[in-house]
């Protein structure tokens, strides 16, 4: 069975790279990183990731839309944000996570691992 693949939705590209590796080292496939939404949702094109992890603000909005879009097709979301406080992302996205920048890179590969129902 092929490694989960994770779109990386984040537009601080020091953050982006990190965050891709740090999922990378992990042994997931990266889709990304898309620094703006118009990005991501081509990406989509290509086919359905198996989980996202979405920063609420990109370069050219914010990321809800793309959220309940995948959200509606089962795909678990992670928001990754400085802007929004977990509390503030899970009242409007209560089957979403949500990690406050700066997340230490084990608590988000937790978080990565509960989404997608693997054992850490």
């Amino acid at each position: 069975m092929p490694a989960p693949r994770v779109l990386v939705a984040e537009d601080e590209m020091i953050v982006a790279f990190d965050l891709c590796n740090t999922v990378e080292e992990a042994g997931y496939i990266v889709e990304g990183p898309h620094g703006d939404i118009k990005s991501a949702m081509k990406a989509l094109e290509n086919g359905t990731p198996d989980i996202a992890i979405l920063d609420v603000n990109l370069t050219d909005g914010e990321t809800f839309e793309l959220a309940e879009m995948l959200i509606a097709q089962n795909v678990p979301v992670i928001f990754h944000s400085g802007h929004f406080s977990p509390d503030e992302v899970n009242a409007r996205f209560p089957m979403a996570q949500a990690c406050a920048k700066p997340c230490p890179p084990q608590k988000l590969l937790v978080a990565v691992q509960q989404a997608l129902s693997i054992p850490s």
